[in-house]
């Protein structure tokens, strides 16, 4: 992949680098925001019929069809695109109606743009999105990271006698990171491609579940695009052992451009296992569809991370497998708060 990326084919809208705090809007200014918002994307996508209100609109699926089409058409990234400049004024409008209704298609604007890098398109449009939703996030973060702390197991808790000397509880925690620091950003290099996207992912799966189910169906089919296995999925037995060696050079042999492969850094994979976790383990089951999309998305990813030798993505995209396959076993369907109607006694 090269140093230089689509951007310097037509630069992003200036408004990208700097994100001041969004003023307090009253009921008057955001029913015009959003009906101009709905009149403008009237005059973009004329194939639907665009519904009154944005709650309407999110769950429409003939007008996000609709916009779906659009954002795939061949030029469909490029900087003078109608349909992303309306995506990236929609979202800094700073409405959260309307962010959400741009992250209702973060998972078909990253698929497509990620998987069109190593065809050196044009993609302004596409990078000024992401970036917008990326100095979202710095700026509500302050550039922060997001960490959480987890307990030392090697240390005895407060409710325990401990036969060691006592230790100061700042060397006791183990801090793991979620998401790393955010450095402000106005365009898109090679070497900030996965984090800006891997942001985007993230501001999504704040929101997952608010969205509706093909935007997240969209998601899961960029993950198999990603992951370069077409299709091929492992066996019954899989992944308790290694796929066999002949299928692991068959799948490495593929070309990047006909396949959509694309690196995958931890980056991009932390978010992408999350999204993927609540769709197999957070619906409940609500959505065979998507959970059974999502299930297919995970044994690509885990095929990938076994050729490319990533340790961490083996254990994780592993692990994400056998939970599911625990959910789905009968031996664990058993509710043990219920009492056994053999255990009750009638008098």
């Amino acid at each position: 992949m090269s140093d230089s990326s689509s951007s310097h084919d037509s630069p992003p809208p200036p408004a990208i680098t700097g994100v001041s705090e969004p003023p307090v809007a009253n009921d008057s200014d955001t029913n015009a925001k959003c009906q101009t918002a709905l009149q403008s994307l009237s005059s973009i996508v004329t194939t639907a019929t665009i519904p009154p209100t944005i709650s309407l609109l999110l769950e429409d699926n003939a007008v996000s069809a609709a916009i779906s089409s659009l954002l795939q058409l061949p030029d469909s990234g490029a900087g003078d695109n109608n349909l992303c400049r309306w995506l990236y004024d929609t979202f800094q409008s700073s409405e959260p109606q309307l962010q959400l209704l741009v992250l209702r298609f973060v998972p078909l604007i990253a698929g497509l743009y990620l998987s069109r890098v190593p065809l050196r398109q044009p993609q302004a449009g596409f990078e000024a999105v992401l970036l917008a939703l990326y100095a979202h996030e710095t700026t509500s973060r302050a550039g922060q990271a997001v960490t959480v702390n987890i307990p030392d197991l090697s240390h005895a808790s407060i409710y325990h006698e401990s036969k060691g000397p006592a230790k100061n509880n700042s060397t006791c925690l183990n801090i793991a990171v979620i998401s790393s620091t955010l450095d402000p950003h106005g365009t898109v290099r090679s070497t900030r491609r996965a984090r800006i996207v891997g942001v985007a992912l993230e501001l999504y799966y704040g929101k997952i579940s608010m969205m509706p189910r093909e935007s997240k169906l969209n998601f899961c089919e960029s993950c198999e695009k990603w992951a370069g296995q077409n299709g091929e999925r492992e066996e019954e037995e899989q992944p308790r052992g290694l796929i066999p060696e002949e299928e692991s050079v068959a799948v490495g042999g593929r070309s990047e451009k006909d396949s959509g492969r694309i690196p995958l850094p931890w980056e991009l994979v932390q978010p992408i296992l999350r999204i993927l976790g609540h769709c197999l383990m957070g619906m409940k089951g609500e959505d065979r569809e998507v959970c059974e999309a999502a299930s297919k998305a995970c044994q690509s990813l885990y095929l990938r991370s076994l050729h490319d030798i990533n340790p961490k993505a083996i254990l994780a995209t592993g692990s994400l497998l056998r939970l599911r396959e625990m959910a789905l076993d009968p031996k664990n369907q058993v509710d043990h708060t219920e009492i056994s109607s053999d255990n009750v006694l009638s008098v």
